[in-house]
């Protein structure tokens, strides 16, 4: 569900064409691994607009690939992730299960917002648990579950917990309805109501989605860094809120979308904007098999005419696909 003729905050969109065949995979060897980095770079070389990318694998044959990936870009639903980490930060417990599935929160205009497949406002009103909504905004990049999560955890957390973490180019907004509300120029956009976004359905955007008020951006640096501490615990006590913090990202729609190798356990909340003049995708996150992690970014911002661009899109998610199922062959025994 968006405004009209809008894709906003949703996860990676699809439009893929046939996957192309990769090559037969090769045995590990650091001869295999250092060929990567020159062999991704070319993937994204043609790409328009501005790309960012960053590729992890520590341990035997340590492989980093790094293409611009301390550039800021807007990352759009990607930073669900780190809405999610503060909420289990905030009931981290042996019984965080528990706890969040008992939690009530209350589903009405108040947090009712665009792209919420789950939520279909304002069609669903009442109250719904903490764990649903948590799901909701992965699995579905639900806006309105994002929300509800915001309004529990609050905004302000969210951000002292990204600063706690050294991530300085990582932004977050007061809540997705507030940053709709500043993108059309709303003069009171902090108290932006589900009605006048409503009545501004058809109103063009006044401010560019990558700001410095309300926005939601991160780099590949931070991402990684991030995923690489939060899927190890470092960020939680208990190992049952790190277990529940796995199992929601494992739900995320970036893994299918791209679509992630087989055989991989993939952990990832994927993030796109479609908007006429500006584009963005990306999909960080990690894959764990035979017992190596790796950690990745990739991320796009690009700024075609049209509202909506399949052919880049699915140019982008191809060479992603292509990426780390080079990485996985090439780090596979």
């Amino acid at each position: 569900m968006g405004l009209s003729r809008r894709t906003l905050v949703t996860g990676a969109t699809a439009a893929l064409g046939a996957a192309v065949p990769l090559a037969a995979p090769q045995s590990a060897t650091a001869k295999n691994v250092k060929s990567l980095d020159a062999r991704i770079r070319r993937l994204f070389a043609d790409l328009p607009g501005d790309v960012g990318v960053k590729i992890v694998a520590p341990g035997k044959h340590d492989l980093r690939v790094q293409i611009n990936s301390s550039k800021q870009l807007f990352v759009a639903s990607a930073i669900k992730t780190f809405v999610l980490c503060e909420a289990l930060r905030q009931s981290d417990s042996p019984t965080v299960v528990q706890t969040i599935s008992q939690r009530q929160l209350r589903l009405n205009a108040s947090v009712w917002n665009v792209d919420s497949a789950t939520f279909n406002p304002p069609h669903l009103s009442g109250k719904v648990s903490q764990r649903t909504a948590l799901e909701a905004m992965i699995l579905h990049s639900d806006n309105t579950g994002t929300d509800m999560t915001f309004k529990l955890v609050g905004a302000n957390n969210v951000r002292e917990f990204i600063a706690s973490a050294g991530l300085t180019k990582t932004m977050v907004p007061n809540s997705t309805r507030v940053f709709i509300g500043y993108l059309l120029g709303a003069l009171d956009y902090e108290n932006f109501t589900w009605e006048q976004l409503v009545a501004a359905a058809d109103d063009p955007f006044v401010n560019p989605p990558l700001n410095d008020v309300q926005s939601l951006a991160s780099s590949p640096d931070d991402l990684v860094s991030y995923y690489r501490r939060a899927l190890q615990g470092e960020f939680f006590e208990n190992d049952a809120t790190l277990n529940e913090f796995r199992r929601i990202l494992a739900m995320g729609d970036g893994i299918w979308l791209v679509p992630l190798p087989l055989g991989v356990s993939a952990f990832v909340k994927g993030g796109s904007i479609d908007i006429p003049g500006f584009h963005a995708l990306c999909i960080p996150g990690a894959m764990f098999f035979e017992d190596r992690w790796v950690y990745f970014c990739t991320a796009i911002n690009w700024y075609a005419a049209a509202e909506s661009d399949p052919a880049t899109v699915g140019a982008f998610a191809e060479a992603t696909r292509r990426a780390l199922a080079m990485v996985k062959d090439a780090l596979s025994d």
